[in-house]
C-alpha cells in the first residue's frame, strides 16, 4: 500500500510538467530567420553607456553577425571597486531595454544569458533554494565571479521547479521589458553543477517509490560511485534524470514560451537523458571542442525528432587550450588569443556542420567603451575592433560569410536520415568514471553519463543514422515501410549496446512485431538493481521475429552516399533536392586543445563517392583542396558542387 501511494506521488511530483512541455514541440525556423553567425556578448559589471552598446552593435552589423547574447559577468580584472548597477535592478536594466530596442532597430537578433554567469545564481536567493549534495556541504552552492561581485551568489537547485520559478520571476521582472520586440532567447549554459552525490528534499521518497530499495545507505557510507555498485548508480541517474528533464528542463522551456521569448540550452554535462532533455528546449545547443563534434549528434537527433529546425553551438571556446580566470591576477589570456587562425577555426565549425550543426555562436566579443579594445574574456577567441587583432575587418567579414552560407543550406528543408540508431544511454549510466585517457579536461567532467564520445556507426555513415531513445520510441510507429519517430522517418532500428531499459525492449518487440527492420547487434541485458522475470522472454520474442537479425543486411535502405573512408558529412533533404555538406577530412583528427596553425598541415585529399539518388547511381569525386570543406547539391537531373568561395590565409602569428 505505501509502495503504491509512493507511485502515485511521484507521478504528481515529476510527470504534469514534462508532458505539459513536451507536447509543446514547433519548428523553429521563425526564431533564428537570419542564418549569420552570433557572439555571445561579454558584459562586464560596470557603468554601461548606450553609446557604446549602439557604437557596438553597429560594428557587428558591418562585420556581418546575426546578432548577439548578451552575458553578464564579473568587473574586468576581478577589481572589487569597479562601479556598477545592482544586478536586475532598474539602472541595471536600462541598458539592456536599450540594447534590445536598438538591435531590433539594425535587424539583429538579441538574446540574454538568463543570469549572471552560470550555472543560474544569486546573492538573495532564498535559503533551501540552492543547490546540495547528499552531504548538503555549503561550498557545492557557492559562486563567486557574478555580476555583484565581491558579494557571495548561491547556485540555484536545479531539481526543483518551484526555486526555479521563484528565480525566474525575479529575472523576468529585470528583463521584462527587454523582452519587447522581436523574441529573444533566453540562454542556460552546459551544465557546471556538482553531479557527485546530488540530491534535494524527497529524492529518496521518490527513489523507493520508483525502484523498490533504499538509496541512503550508498549516500550515508558515499559508496554510490563503487565499481560495485553501478547498478545501484544506474537507478540513482534514471531518478536523477527524471528531476532534472521535469523539474529544470521543461520549466526553463515553458518560462520563456510565457514571456514571449523563447528557450536555447546547452544540455551537455546534465545528468540527465540528455536526448530527451535537448527536444524539451526550443533550440539545442553544443559547443566545441571542449565537447567533441560528434557530441553535436545527439542535439541534432534531438532537434530533427522534435521537429526544430535550428541547431546551434557556443563555438571556438578554449581553441588552443585555457588559462585560469584567477591567472596573473585576472590578467591571464588564452593561448595565441588576439592571434587566432581562421582556418583553425574554420575546422571546427567544418566539423559541427557535419555534425548537424546550422547555426554558430561565436565565443565571444568583449564589451568595450568606444575607442578601447582592453577588455576581454580570458577563454575565448577575441573579437576585436582593433586593426592589431586577428579577428577583425574583411577577415572576419569574410569568415562570417562562409558560416552564413554553409548554415543557409544546412537549414534547407530537414535533416535526412534512413537510420535510427538505439542510444546506449544505459551503457553510459552503467558505465561509471570515465578512465583518465579521457579526461582531457579533468576540471569538467568525470562520469560516463556525459556521453561526450559516443557516436554513431561509423560504417553505416551513408545513410545518416540519427539517435533514438525509449521516450520517442515509446510513441513510435511502423506502417507502409517507415518508421515513425516523432517528426523524424526511418526505413530501420539499429541496436548495439550491453544494457537496455525493460521499457524500451517492450517498445522494440511492438514495432519489430509492426514489422520494423532491426539489426539487433548484440542481445542486451537489463541494467539497475532490480530485475524484471519476463526481461529475457521478451529478448526472445524479438530475436525470433524474422525481420530481426545482427547482420546488416537486415536493413533495407540503400545508403545515399558509400564509398571508403568517407569524411564526415551531414545532409538536408527539400524535395527531391539533397544538400551534402563534406567537412575536410582533417576535421575528423581535430581534438581539444588544437595545435596553433593546424589547418595548414593538410596538404589536400580525394574521395570517390557513390551517390545514389533518384533510381540512380553516380559516381563522384571529392576534391578538398587544402583546408576545403565542400558542398553539393544532388537533384534528379545530377551532382553539381556549390561554389562556397572562401579559403581563408594564414595570418600574423604563425
Amino acid at each position: 500500500m505505501k509502495k503504491t501511494l509512493l507511485l502515485v506521488i511521484t507521478a504528481l511530483l515529476l510527470l504534469p510538467i514534462f508532458s505539459a512541455c513536451g507536447s509543446q514541440q514547433s519548428p523553429t525556423s521563425d526564431l533564428y530567420s537570419s542564418s549569420k553567425p552570433y557572439t555571445r556578448w561579454w558584459w562586464f559589471s560596470s557603468d554601461i553607456d548606450v553609446n557604446d552598446v549602439r557604437d557596438q552593435l553597429v560594428w557587428l552589423k558591418n562585420h556581418e553577425f546575426g546578432g548577439v547574447e548578451i552575458a553578464w559577468i564579473y568587473p574586468m580584472f576581478l577589481d572589487s571597486a569597479a562601479s556598477h548597477p545592482t544586478f536586475l535592478s532598474p539602472e541595471w536594466a536600462a541598458p539592456v531595454q536599450e540594447a534590445k530596442r536598438i538591435a531590433d532597430s539594425l535587424g539583429l537578433g538579441c538574446d540574454f544569458t538568463y543570469g549572471t554567469l552560470w550555472p543560474f545564481s544569486d546573492i538573495n536567493l532564498p535559503d533551501g533554494d540552492q543547490t546540495r549534495t547528499y552531504f548538503d556541504s555549503i561550498h557545492e552552492a557557492e559562486r563567486s565571479f557574478t555580476w555583484d561581485f565581491p558579494l557571495q551568489a548561491r547556485i540555484l537547485n536545479h531539481l526543483d521547479s518551484n526555486a526555479f520559478f521563484r528565480y525566474a520571476d525575479k529575472m523576468n521582472r529585470g528583463l521584462g521589458k527587454a523582452y519587447k520586440g522581436s523574441a529573444s532567447g533566453l540562454f542556460v549554459d552546459s551544465w557546471e553543477v556538482e553531479t557527485q552525490y546530488l540530491w534535494t528534499p524527497g529524492f529518496e521518497k521518490t527513489f523507493m517509490a520508483e525502484h523498490g530499495y533504499d538509496i541512503e545507505p550508498y549516500m550515508q557510507q558515499r559508496t554510490l560511485l563503487d565499481t560495485a555498485n553501478l547498478d545501484v548508480f544506474y537507478d540513482y541517474m534514471h531518478t536523477l534524470s527524471r528531476y532534472v528533464l521535469n523539474q529544470f528542463y521543461a520549466p526553463f522551456a515553458d518560462n520563456a514560451r510565457r514571456v514571449g521569448a523563447f528557450s536555447r540550452a546547452q544540455c551537455g554535462g546534465a545528468p540527465t537523458d540528455l536526448l530527451t532533455a535537448f527536444s524539451l528546449v526550443d533550440v539545442p545547443e553544443t559547443e566545441a571542442i571542449l565537447y567533441e563534434p560528434c557530441f553535436s549528434k545527439i542535439p541534432a537527433s534531438a532537434a530533427a525528432l522534435a521537429n526544430k529546425s535550428v541547431v546551434t553551438s557556443e563555438t571556438f571556446t578554449c581553441t588552443y587550450g585555457w588559462t585560469g580566470l584567477l591567472y596573473k591576477k585576472g590578467h591571464g589570456h588564452s593561448p595565441y588569443q588576439g592571434k587566432e587562425q581562421i582556418a583553425d577555426l574554420k575546422l571546427i565549425c567544418d566539423a559541427l556542420f557535419a555534425n548537424g550543426i546550422n547555426q554558430i555562436i561565436w565565443h565571444g566579443f568583449p564589451y568595450n567603451k568606444v575607442g578601447d579594445t582592453s577588455n576581454f574574456f580570458y577563454t575565448t577567441c577575441q573579437i576585436s575592433t582593433s586593426p592589431l587583432n586577428n579577428l577583425t575587418g574583411d577577415n572576419l567579414k569574410q569568415f562570417n560569410q562562409y558560416m552564413t552560407r554553409v548554415s543557409d543550406y544546412m537549414r534547407r528543408g530537414h535533416t535526412y536520415s534512413d537510420l535510427a540508431v538505439y542510444m546506449p544511454l544505459e551503457d553510459a549510466w552503467m558505465g561509471g568514471y570515465y578512465p583518465d585517457s579521457l579526461r582531457k579536461v579533468k576540471a569538467f567532467f568525470w562520469g560516463q553519463y556525459e556521453m561526450r564520445f559516443i557516436n554513431t556507426p561509423q560504417m553505416l555513415r551513408g545513410l545518416q543514422p540519427l539517435w533514438v531513445n525509449e521516450h520517442f520510441l515509446s510513441s513510435a510507429s511502423y506502417t507502409d515501410g517507415t518508421l515513425h519517430c516523432g517528426a523524424a522517418n526511418f526505413k530501420a532500428l539499429y541496436v548495439d549496446v550491453e544494457y537496455m531499459e525493460m521499457d524500451a525492449l517492450q517498445h522494440i518487440v511492438r514495432l519489430a512485431q509492426q514489422g520494423l527492420p532491426v539489426c539487433l547487434k548484440r542481445n542486451p541485458r537489463e541494467p539497475g538493481h532490480v530485475h524484471h522475470p519476463q526481461y529475457e522472454t521478451l529478448l526472445a520474442e524479438l530475436q525470433q521475429c524474422a525481420n530481426v537479425s545482427a547482420d546488416e543486411t537486415v536493413i533495407p535502405a540503400q545508403p545515399l552516399i558509400e564509398g571508403n573512408n568517407l569524411p564526415d558529412f551531414w545532409c538536408r533533404q527539400q524535395d527531391d533536392n539533397y544538400y551534402v555538406f563534406f567537412a575536410n577530412p582533417l576535421c575528423q583528427t581535430i581534438e581539444y586543445p588544437l595545435q596553433y596553425g593546424y589547418a595548414f598541415t593538410d596538404s589536400g585529399s580525394q574521395r570517390t563517392i557513390t551517390v545514389n539518388h533518384h533510381g540512380k547511381s553516380e559516381t563522384y569525386t571529392l576534391d578538398f583542396h587544402p583546408t576545403e570543406s565542400l558542398l553539393i547539391e544532388i537533384t534528379p537531373s545530377g551532382i553539381r558542387q556549390v561554389d562556397l568561395a572562401y579559403t581563408p590565409q594564414v595570418m600574423p602569428g604563425l
